[in-house]
């Protein structure tokens, strides 16, 4: 199920009816909690937010913001938030995280999007079943819940595929595992860079002294912050890893390469003054030794032959070899 554009009324008992967002007031008390799930990419709840809401423009541009950071800002009574998700669409990088921005308050939620996110699709389908968040603490709670357990599976695959390439990493390097550190290395930064001040964010908001935040809500809070922290360390692992992978990779490959180069050095080496020889006797003057001699090839064969048994033997003395 997607995260459809919503307007409704929770009724505290874990259900929630829907209502025409045309008789939306945020600023008059209601029997319940009343939750907009809009999308920013629709002008006409755009042009709902901005001419018909009566939210603080200060607000309203954090709602409408292109790009967001996780975020706690208090603002009265009220929280101003900005969360990040896994977008777990098929053929989707585990990186392209989708946002979501929220102003909450005792009696009003307001959530943006651009995007399908599937911790808003669990919350409306609890709603529909009768077993919902009951106010907009426990809202905030479910839904900061489902974003952190669905960052899970997204985590544990990262570790699952740094484990598989440290296996092939053993058995022998190629460019392509090098392509697939290094992007998995790069999956695994991005997704701290957001998740680090998401967890910050979660952090701002269990201390905040908001009146409608209750304590057994901020324990829920604390036991979801201490996963995310796990998750953070978890790709803290994974990144370490893959790049231990990738530095013990470069080494082997490294070491390879020098093995070859000292081969044809060595053989450069004994080579060399045997090319010497057959070019010094190569030139075509005259006066060369042996000229007129049918046993001069074969002296200067046997020649050559000791000049290479004489290297060998000093190399190997010099543990050249």
């Amino acid at each position: 199920m997607s995260d459809t554009v919503n307007a409704c009324l929770l009724d505290g008992k874990g259900a929630a009816s829907n209502i025409a967002i045309s008789s939306i007031d945020c600023g008059t008390a209601t029997d319940g909690v009343l939750w907009l799930h809009l999308d920013i990419n629709d002008p006409q709840h755009v042009n709902w937010l901005t001419q018909s809401s009566k939210i603080d423009p200060l607000i309203l541009d954090a709602l409408l913001a292109e790009e967001t950071r996780p975020r706690t800002t208090p603002i009265g009574d009220g929280l101003l938030m900005a969360l990040r998700g896994v977008n777990l669409t098929p053929g989707a990088e585990p990186d392209d995280m989708v946002s979501i921005r929220l102003w909450v308050t005792q009696g009003c939620i307001i959530s943006t999007r651009r995007r399908n996110l599937l911790s808003v699709s669990d919350i409306m389908e609890c709603l529909e079943a009768g077993h919902g968040p009951l106010n907009a603490s426990e809202f905030l709670v479910d839904l900061i819940d489902g974003l952190v357990w669905r960052m899970s599976s997204t985590v544990d695959n990262l570790e699952d595929l740094v484990a598989d390439l440290e296996g092939r990493g053993l058995e022998g390097g190629s460019s392509e595992l090098r392509f697939e550190l290094a992007t998995l290395r790069r999956q695994a930064i991005t997704l701290r860079r957001y998740l680090a001040p998401q967890r910050e964010a979660l952090g701002r908001l269990i201390i905040e002294k908001v009146s409608w935040i209750d304590d057994n809500h901020r324990l829920r809070l604390r036991e979801v912050g201490d996963r995310l922290t796990r998750h953070i360390e978890d790709l803290d692992a994974v990144r370490e890893r893959a790049s231990v992978t990738q530095e013990e990779l470069m080494g082997r490959l490294s070491e390879q390469m020098n093995k070859r180069m000292y081969v044809l050095s060595i053989a450069a080496a004994i080579f060399l003054p045997l090319g010497f020889l057959t070019g010094l006797l190569g030139v075509n003057l005259g006066g060369i030794p042996g000229a007129e001699s049918s046993l001069a090839f074969w002296v200067f064969v046997i020649m050559i032959i000791a000049v290479v048994v004489i290297m060998t033997i000093l190399f190997r003395w010099k543990r050249w070899l």
